[in-house]
């Protein structure tokens, strides 16, 4: 689905990533970790098409070359959804607007100019996904009374929305208490194999990596030094990324 060759981010002429290779298949949680400078951020932002890169390709689907150009980054985006630590959302808005907002850029101008409202197939779609991550009982609260990871999990409802089939995730759970934390990442680990996503997450916590993800990918100074599948680390292994 997603491949990555000889990959290179250069800010001020010094490079924080350093050709990296990687192919990432749907149904799969990759969990990045690193430690601070590692360049896992900088890769997710570029895996995110968030910005370009010096040289190196990224080729979704084995055939479609992404360029570092903003124009090329743009015109497949709608498969990609990003979710950060704080999710950007309207608090005023209900969480079942906010969800239906991501199909957004599938609507007409005249449909938009007139207010954008769903269809019943799109109302739908936002309820199941609002449903499937426990938040059914409150599709019509305003976001912006939610908790923490509430909000968390509407933001996943809405990538879904969307019809993304790749998420990249920037540690989604550092701002959750580990109860929180646990339910937005319980709700990934089951969505990702039953919708066939993709889901590449960076994670500041190695413990919930090796707990949830089904590959872990460690980045020390811009290179890649670990890919193994989702289990517990080697004392060995967790030396190379922290």
């Amino acid at each position: 689905m997603l491949t990555v060759r000889h990959l290179v981010k250069k800010y001020n002429d010094t490079p924080v990533l350093k050709s990296i290779d990687l192919h990432a298949e749907a149904g799969e949680f990759i969990a990045v970790v690193g430690g601070g400078g590692s360049g896992k951020s900088t890769l997710l932002r570029c895996l995110a098409l968030q910005e370009g890169w010096d040289s190196g390709k990224i080729i979704y689907n084995g055939d479609q070359e992404i360029s570092p150009s903003w124009f090329s980054r743009w015109k497949v985006s709608k498969d990609w959804a990003v979710i950060e630590p704080s999710p950007q959302m309207n608090g005023k808005q209900t969480a079942f607007r906010n969800v239906v907002s991501g199909r957004f850029r599938q609507f007409s101008y005249w449909r938009l100019l007139l207010g954008g409202k769903p269809s019943p197939e799109e109302y739908t779609r936002a309820m199941d996904y609002l449903e499937k991550v426990g938040l059914l009982d409150q599709a019509f609260q305003k976001v912006g009374k939610m908790s923490g990871g509430e909000k968390q999990r509407v933001a996943i409802a809405k990538a879904l929305c969307r019809g993304a089939k790749i998420i990249i995730a920037d540690d989604p759970v550092s701002n959750l208490d580990p109860h929180s934390a646990q339910r937005v990442l319980d709700d990934l680990k089951q969505l990702y194999q039953a919708e066939g996503l993709l889901i590449i997450c960076a994670l500041q916590n190695v413990e919930l990596a090796e707990r949830y993800a089904s590959r872990i990918i460690g980045l020390d100074g811009g290179e890649i030094v670990l890919d193994v599948s989702g289990r517990r680390l080697t004392s060995a292994e967790r030396k190379k990324i922290l």
